[in-house]
């Protein structure tokens, strides 16, 4: 059976349900267990300039980040946090509005930054948990090795290059309605997980791609199109 995945549709109207045809569980009524689906993701994102130039940057996350997470709606929590509305997804006919608040450690004295989950204030997530646990460090990348894999002309090719190397750990409960209960675990379990990794690689890949343009385009850094 395919599982239903829909695009993400950011919206702060409401915390019910797409599928009307679907009730939301409330928490505070419904004691059922949480049904857990996992993810995780790596990648590097590259920057043309030095280490302390990209430091300073990340940084200043009150001006890019919420910038550089359109279409989905951003608002702070205090000075490292965020409220995030990621965006509606479904499988299995059942669709939830996820939204999540994250807290943009500064980097330790190890250099290792972090993004972790945080409560939301007077906010309650109806019916699902998340776990949000991501790390990444700068590292300086060979400027010769990295332009040959990506041909980019030699003439085009940066000085100095960064790369934010980040590593994702997600874990997503979900109240999980009993008609869908009734269905197979390993198929509940499957669809899941696959939907998780769907949406962890959609939403990382467009918010990195934005950061990078964000980035070079702020502090006028020529940045030409690579092939991946």
């Amino acid at each position: 059976m395919q599982s239903d995945i829909s695009e993400p549709q950011p919206s702060r109207a409401s915390s019910e349900f797409v599928d009307d045809s679907v009730a939301l569980a409330n928490p505070e009524e419904d004691t059922q267990e949480l049904i857990w689906f996992h993810s995780t993701f790596e990648d590097c994102m590259e920057m043309f300039a030095d280490m302390e130039t990209v430091a300073e940057y990340l940084a200043q996350h009150s001006g890019w980040f919420c910038r550089c997470a359109l279409p989905m709606k951003t608002e702070p929590l205090g000075n490292n946090a965020y409220d995030l509305l990621i965006g509606r997804f479904g499988a299995l006919g059942y669709r939830v509005e996820a939204r999540i608040g994250l807290e943009l450690v500064p980097p330790d004295a190890e250099g290792i930054y972090r993004i972790r989950t945080v409560p939301i204030p007077n906010y309650t997530a109806p019916g699902y948990e998340v776990d949000f646990q991501s790390t990444m460090k700068l590292v300086e990348l060979t400027t010769a090795d990295f332009c040959a894999e990506r041909g980019i002309k030699l003439t085009e090719c940066p000085t100095q290059i960064t790369g934010a190397q980040w590593c994702l750990n997600l874990a997503v409960g979900v109240q999980i309605p009993q008609f869908i209960r009734a269905k197979s675990e390993g198929l509940i379990q499957k669809t899941g997980d696959a939907l998780l990794k769907n949406i962890v690689k959609q939403v990382s890949r467009r918010l990195m791609g934005k950061t990078q343009q964000d980035f070079h385009s702020s502090l006028g850094i020529p940045f030409p199109k690579q092939r991946r």
